[in-house]
């Protein structure tokens, strides 16, 4: 849910209620500073597949959040 959140604000895909694609960086930072909060909060407590789906999941957002920032020339 964070996730598709997440890619819906970088324009990564369509917003699942109207069907446009629009980009909303506020949108994506809070989708992914949630994911890291409910990183810090389920330390311990992911098993090994659970942890590397989320550390992979973080990677490619926050990757995604860098590009599209730079292609906005905005800093990212």
């Amino acid at each position: 849910m964070f996730a598709s959140s997440a890619l819906i604000g970088l324009g990564a895909a369509p917003d699942p209620v109207t069907g446009a694609q629009r980009v909303d960086f506020e949108q994506a930072q809070e989708a992914i500073e949630t994911l890291l909060l409910l990183r810090a909060k389920t330390e311990g407590n992911r098993t090994e597949q659970e942890s590397r789906f989320l550390e992979d999941v973080l990677y490619d957002l926050q990757m995604r959040y860098v590009q599209a920032t730079r292609r906005a020339g905005r800093p990212g």
